[in-house]
């Protein structure tokens, strides 16, 4: 499951900012949780978490995104379930 989001771009004519969080299945069956951030055509962060259990990787998953929103992060993209699309 994927979720792209984006600020809108400042009027100072600043890049928007992004964050992309990622959450797939590993071979063993844990998951692993990506958290991608920085600005659009500049330097990006990467940030990897890993669950050995699908809930609490798909609560660590909508609490990132939840805590996007709240910084104003707008959703520009969502694959897979329903419950990865902002609120």
């Amino acid at each position: 499951m994927r979720i792209y989001m984006q600020t809108m771009p400042a009027a100072g004519g600043e890049a928007p900012r992004y964050v992309q969080i990622t959450l797939e299945q590993d071979l063993l069956g844990g998951w692993t949780l990506y958290r991608e951030s920085g600005t659009q055509g500049g330097k990006a962060t990467l940030k990897r978490d890993i669950y050995l259990e699908r809930d609490a990787a798909l609560a660590a998953f909508e609490k990132a995104r939840d805590a996007q929103i709240k910084k104003g992060f707008k959703v520009m993209f969502s694959q897979g379930q329903e419950s990865a699309h902002g609120r």
